[in-house]
């Protein structure tokens, strides 16, 4: 059986006071924010996702005989050539900024494996009917890269290596040298590379541009100033939130 709590006057008082001096002290400070990727981490990202993106329709001239055909043959070497130079894009610029922050390199891949607790578990059970009813579904909290996220990027890590040791040996074996019956190895595991590519890359936009509701103004982390707000970060990344708030290291006002 339920029970009233009862205020008094003067407690009543003080918490409307507390109340008008927070939103007096948001205004004046700025909204409170917490940075959660790098200007180097954004560049990175914006530059590999377009690359991938005109890696992935260039080959499809190559991949697909009947849109090789319908382009004509001096339209397919052009775009053969093209896709050769923004491969060498793909895996130079990841390269390069993993050379640049060997930290954050390591930061991304200890948070990958990481090891799944129950709250981890529960989210994976409950990320489906979450996606179309957020408003009736309470997820539980969680770190900075969530368990469903961890396997999916995790994969688009894989892929993209994948795509990246095959592609440059299928230009060794086509203008260097002759890899025998290797190429044809080769050639297969790079479509498989596109096709796990083509599959959770699908997965990463679907989410990350905030297509269903939950995830409303995702683009921004990536695609902004690479900050999240106070209630959006406890509400995603709960276990994260509350640590990066504690240490107030990257915490900013705007």
């Amino acid at each position: 059986m339920s029970k009233t709590v009862s205020v008094s006057p003067d407690q009543l008082a003080a918490d409307r006071e507390f109340l008008k001096q927070h939103e007096a002290d948001a205004r004046r400070l700025g909204e409170k924010r917490i940075v959660r990727h790098s200007r180097q981490a954004r560049w990175t990202h914006g530059i590999t996702i377009i690359a991938c993106i005109l890696l992935c329709i260039s080959g499809l001239f190559v991949f697909v005989p009947a849109l090789g055909q319908a382009a004509g043959a001096d339209t397919v070497f052009a775009i053969r050539m093209s896709h050769r130079v923004i491969g060498a894009v793909f895996v130079l610029v990841p390269l390069i900024s993993a050379i640049a922050a060997p930290k954050g390199v390591a930061h991304i891949f200890k948070n990958l494996f990481a090891k799944w607790n129950s709250d981890d578990k529960k989210w994976m059970l409950l990320f489906f009917p979450y996606l179309f009813m957020a408003k009736w579904i309470h997820m539980p909290d969680q770190d900075e890269v969530k368990s469903g996220q961890r396997f999916a990027d995790g994969m688009l890590w894989l892929a993209g290596a994948l795509m990246g040791v095959t592609g440059v040996l299928l230009v060794i074996g086509s203008s260097v040298t002759s890899l025998g019956n290797a190429y044809g190895v080769i050639l297969w595991l790079h479509d498989l590379g596109f096709l796990l590519i083509a599959v959770f890359g699908l997965a990463h936009i679907f989410l990350g541009a905030g297509i269903f509701q939950p995830y409303r103004g995702t683009h921004r982390l990536m695609f902004g100033d690479g900050t999240v707000s106070e209630a959006d970060a406890l509400y995603h990344w709960g276990h994260w939130a509350r640590k990066e708030l504690e240490s107030g290291q990257k915490v900013i006002r705007k």
